[in-house]
């Protein structure tokens, strides 16, 4: 096995001598446009309280948002269909909203209690009580932002 890497190292030395390569001789390619990609995720920021509130006052639904606030009420698990964890998140403003966290696709918050506080990104929908904000989590068929909730340091996605 060593002499046939010899073996080859010796071809390509002879090979690149004959055809004029020298030690610092370069290799001219062809210029290519190139593409840019990010490696860094794209980090959502807090939609303000104002933003929230036009969301509810112009009725406007399927909009992708992050907020922070405290559990006020934890409600009993809805078992019908898709099971969802409910509770209700209040922000600064004083505004609340329904956080109905699908727990088939996404682990349940079971030490969640009233008065924890939360970071919840999903989607915004609008309802005549505040509104509610369901795809906390990530969405099998790759069709759907994913979503999640902070509660402790920990993710529930």
């Amino acid at each position: 096995m060593k002499n046939v890497v010899q073996l080859l190292i010796l071809s390509m030395a002879f090979y690149m001598g004959a055809c004029g390569f020298e030690e610092t001789s370069t290799i001219e390619l062809p210029e290519q446009e190139t593409e840019v990609v990010s490696t860094e995720l794209d980090e959502p920021t807090y939609t303000s309280d104002q933003a929230m509130q036009d969301l509810f006052d112009n009725h406007v639904s399927d909009e992708q948002v992050l907020i922070k606030g405290e559990v006020i009420k934890t409600l009993a698990d809805d078992n019908e269909g898709s099971r969802h964890q409910k509770f209700i998140v209040e922000i600064a403003s004083g505004q609340t909203f329904l956080v109905s966290h699908n727990i088939d696709l996404a682990n349940r918050i079971d030490d969640l209690r009233e008065g924890d506080q939360v970071k919840v990104y999903g989607e915004y929908e609008w309802n005549d009580r505040g509104g509610v904000i369901h795809w906390t989590h990530h969405d099998p068929d790759g069709q759907h932002v994913d979503g999640w909730i902070e509660h402790e340091n920990n993710f529930y996605e």
